[in-house]
């Protein structure tokens, strides 16, 4: 760790949240240089949604590699991409009356935005794009522009601008609906805020703090983006596939997006791959207006098709998310209940936040987290909210531990503040 912290920059979280050598992983376990087991409820911050090194996803990797097939080829026409474009509409888009044409970005989820905001500029011939308080979307320059964090934004050293901010669901209060105050700006004359290209939302915040929006409320969204000329564009970076308890984190509402972007588990393995999904009529970006030199890897498409195989090809996967996630919600609010603290439990899916309303808890907690075992990270404006982010494919015993880690940690960290 020493040679770690003086030739490697100081830019780097991880490393320094989680101070060890991790040498190997299975499953939803890590295990450090000095054979140190830690559970691992970050997955790569929701990446690895089918763990580590997944066997079955694995044995796939091993085939392709010891056949010589092509690995980067940009984004020239190969058996991989095209099974993977098959596969995916036929199980993963018609089983959802979905259509879309795809487009392969950039490896990561940023640059999948970036080409989301710029088709929608192209298309509409407008600048402004209607992002969310509390949104994340990347840390490029046009990505963090639409993202709320301020010291996110401050960071980027540049005035950000082409993004105007409206209040997410929940906000102002329960009793609040903003989406009716989205609504009044942008159809009256003289709010001052242009008539956007596009509304870009996240279904639940990850980054944010996990926070949730209702139904109705995106339903709103989505009609008022339609009663003003805009896209809707459906940021699933962290939330898709199957993080909330469908493939799409927006099928609750039964919405039809614009755009979606989809990246971090993709490909399944952890490998980079990232995309947008297009409606038809509005796939008119030409070759040379978004691209990148590792457009569509091959290798992450073979991965992504055999995660298509393994997991949704009927809906029983996604059943057993949802009732997974049922009972970490449950445990989560049984620890918060038992302390007479504000603790607020959120999420959906398997993915939960645990509002500590105090960041020093939240950083303490999870730091004593790993010295027990537990890799479990921070979130929310002030990184106030503990995030849950197991693998979807955890086993019991394995998910009891870590929450039983997190519960010895909370109490211990509540008992040394004095605020049990």
């Amino acid at each position: 760790m020493r040679a770690l912290e003086v030739l490697e920059s100081c830019a780097p979280l991880c490393s320094r949240s989680f101070p060890a050598i991790f040498s190997r992983a299975r499953g939803s376990i890590l295990l450090t240089e000095d054979g140190r087991k830690v559970i691992d409820f970050l997955s790569g911050a929701g990446t690895l949604n089918y763990g580590h090194n997944n066997h079955g996803i694995k044995a796939a990797v091993i085939e392709y590699l010891a056949s010589d097939a092509v690995v980067q080829g940009l984004d020239i026409a190969t058996p991989a991409k095209l099974k993977f474009m098959d596969i995916f509409s036929s199980v993963i888009l018609r089983e959802r009356n979905l259509q879309y044409r795809f487009q392969f970005t950039g490896p990561t989820g940023a640059d999948a935005i970036e080409a989301a905001l710029k088709l929608s500029r192209k298309i509409t011939g407008r600048q402004n794009v209607i992002s969310f308080t509390n949104g994340h979307h990347g840390m490029t320059l046009g990505a963090i522009a639409a993202s709320g964090n301020r010291s996110y934004r401050r960071a980027s050293g540049v005035s950000l601008s082409g993004a105007i901010f409206m209040p997410y669901d929940g906000y102002l209060g329960s009793t609040v609906n903003t989406a009716d105050y989205l609504r009044k700006v942008l159809t009256d004359e003289g709010s001052g805020i242009d008539r956007p290209a596009a509304i870009l939302v996240e279904t639940v915040q990850g980054e944010g703090g996990v926070n949730i929006a209702g139904k109705e409320w995106l339903q709103s969204i989505e009609a008022i983006a339609r009663d003003v000329g805009a896209l809707l564009i459906v940021d699933d970076i962290q939330m898709g596939c199957g993080r909330t308890g469908e493939f799409f984190s927006f099928e609750f509402a039964a919405l039809s997006p614009d755009i979606v972007v989809l990246s971090n588990s993709l490909s399944g393995y952890g490998l980079p791959l990232s995309m947008l999904l297009i409606k038809e009529e509005l796939d008119s970006l030409y070759p040379e207006e978004h691209k990148c030199t590792f457009r569509g890897n091959n290798l992450a498409l073979v991965c992504a098709t055999e995660a298509i195989n393994i997991y949704w090809c009927s809906r029983t996967f996604s059943q057993g998310v949802r009732r997974v996630g049922e009972l970490i919600r449950q445990r989560l609010e049984a620890i918060a209940s038992e302390h007479r603290n504000s603790f607020a439990v959120r999420g959906r899916g398997m993915v939960l936040g645990f509002d500590c309303q105090m960041a020093e808890i939240a950083e303490a907690t999870t730091r004593k987290a790993f010295e027990k075992g537990l890799m479990v990270q921070r979130c929310g404006p002030v990184d106030q909210v503990v995030q849950f982010l197991p693998a979807l494919t955890i086993d019991t015993d394995t998910l009891s531990q870590g929450l039983e880690i997190f519960e010895e940690s909370l109490a211990e960290t509540l008992k040394q503040t004095g605020l049990q």
